[in-house]
């Protein structure tokens, strides 16, 4: 089959170069030529140069692009040509296979990876906007590990946030901010998308000011993680009150109407908040995980291993407020989304509720119109069986007729009443269920104003 195909693909290049060159009026010359491209396909394939041990084939006729040689003419001649060409061995046939795969797998090799950036200086100006680097670059000058920017360089965002603290970093992943904070510069990784776009142009601003405020008492590196998970903040808070928006408006237009768009429409925006709070909860999660690591709060202090000063390892009290009031902040979102999504949840139970009364009801109208069918019926049998061309000696009674309305009408009456009376018994739904063969139950009553008998309390 590969034989095969290499004499297809030659062909294909004769034809080609036919169609280049304008003809290939001697044979020899289209021979070496067939037989040039197929030692060229089979080395790139892997197999041995060797096309056949006997002489070249020889190909007497025109090309295609001459008059008088057509498709049909062409495709005769090449068919009456003798195959010369030994086959192939089942190692050459392997090595061949093993060459496509392996050039298959192999493709090509990735160059080092760019990451798109934004620079601010120690006095908060803005040093390089959106400049190209190199992950390895970045890696080497910030003495970080490359796993460490795995996160980082991927345009799509991540689901867990995450606060990496190094020998003389700070990694921070959290929604749409990306940043390397260090002593005196802060590395700002561009996001992608419209919305992150809009919020990074925001942060970045924001930092740019907070820099820029010496006079806070706070060190560089405190200040840029301040302005970072203020922004968080308030990017989980603008959610909030936007998803808030939504879901009350529609909680409010369910208590009056209930329709089948409404209802889809409170299906979505349920799985939109559960999504808001899965991440607003991750958020907390990773600004908790760093406030129960007293490493990680003693290695923060950057200013200090940049200035050669030695900080005390238990002191770090000052980091801990900044985090414990994020941390409460946060907090407090992902408790109005509970709250949020409880109300949301008992509403989706009491739509469900009143859909199944509104159904019971119709099953209830459907049961009422068949008992009262079938007493009408029952009237119609009686009626029926009188109406039989039959002798029944009531021909010629006078009050017949009268007596047997009256049968009839009396008959359909006590069924319908009978069903009725049936349904509406069960119709009685208590919380607990009593047979109707069963006693009544006594009314409850506290031991104190019970009597005592043989047989137990009464």
């Amino acid at each position: 089959m590969l034989t095969t195909d290499l004499r297809f693909l030659a062909k294909h290049v004769v034809h080609a170069s036919c169609k280049a060159t304008g003809l290939f009026a001697h044979s020899q010359r289209a021979a070496l030529h067939l037989y040039r491209c197929h030692r060229t396909a089979r080395g790139a394939l892997g197999l041995s140069p060797r096309l056949s041990d006997g002489p070249l084939p020889a190909l007497p006729y025109l090309c295609r692009s001459l008059p008088g040689n057509g498709s049909s003419q062409i495709r005769s001649l090449w068919k009456s040509q003798p195959s010369q060409t030994r086959p192939l061995s089942p190692a050459e046939e392997e090595a061949g296979k093993a060459a496509i795969l392996e050039k298959v797998m192999k493709g090509r090799q990735p160059t080092d990876l760019m990451l798109r950036c934004t620079i601010l200086d120690a006095e908060g100006n803005v040093k390089t906007i959106s400049g190209l680097f190199k992950k390895s670059d970045l890696s080497v000058e910030h003495q970080l590990n490359p796993r460490d920017l795995r996160k980082i360089d991927s345009r799509v965002p991540n689901l867990v946030p995450t606060i990496l603290v190094r020998k003389q970093a700070i990694l921070v992943n959290i929604l749409h901010i990306r940043a390397l904070i260090k002593a005196d510069t802060v590395v700002l990784f561009d996001t992608y998308g419209s919305a992150d776009s809009r919020l990074h142009s925001v942060y970045l601003y924001h930092l740019e000011h907070n820099l820029k405020l010496k006079g806070s008492g706070l060190p560089y590196e405190f200040r840029a993680l301040e302005s970072t998970l203020l922004s968080v903040l308030s990017a989980l808070e603008a959610e909030m009150v936007f998803i808030r928006t939504l879901v009350g408006g529609l909680l409010a237009e369910l208590e009056d109407n209930i329709d089948h768009d409404r209802f889809k429409r409170l299906l979505h925006y349920s799985r939109r908040l559960a999504s808001f709070h899965n991440r607003a909860k991750l958020v907390g999660e990773a600004i908790d995980e760093v406030l129960t690591q007293d490493e990680d709060l003693s290695a923060m202090y950057l200013t200090d291993k940049h200035n050669g000063v030695e900080h005390d390892p238990l002191d770090h009290e000052e980091l801990e407020l900044l985090l414990e009031s994020f941390s409460k902040q946060v907090e407090e979102i992902v408790n109005e989304v509970e709250n949020l999504e409880a109300n949301v949840q008992s509403t989706q139970e009491i739509v469900e509720l009143i859909l199944d009364s509104n159904r019971n009801a119709l099953l209830a109208l459907d049961l009422q119109v068949s008992i009262a069918t079938f007493g009408v019926g029952t009237g119609a049998l009686v009626a029926g069986l009188l109406g039989m061309n039959l002798t029944n000696h009531f021909e010629n009674h006078p009050y017949a007729f009268f007596i047997m309305t009256g049968i009839a009408g009396f008959a359909s009456f006590m069924v319908a009443f009978l069903g009725f009376r049936k349904l509406v018994k069960i119709r009685r739904i208590g919380l607990s269920y009593s047979s109707t063969n069963s006693k009544p139950q006594r009314p409850w009553l506290p031991l104190p104003l019970r009597r005592r008998t043989p047989e137990g309390w009464f």
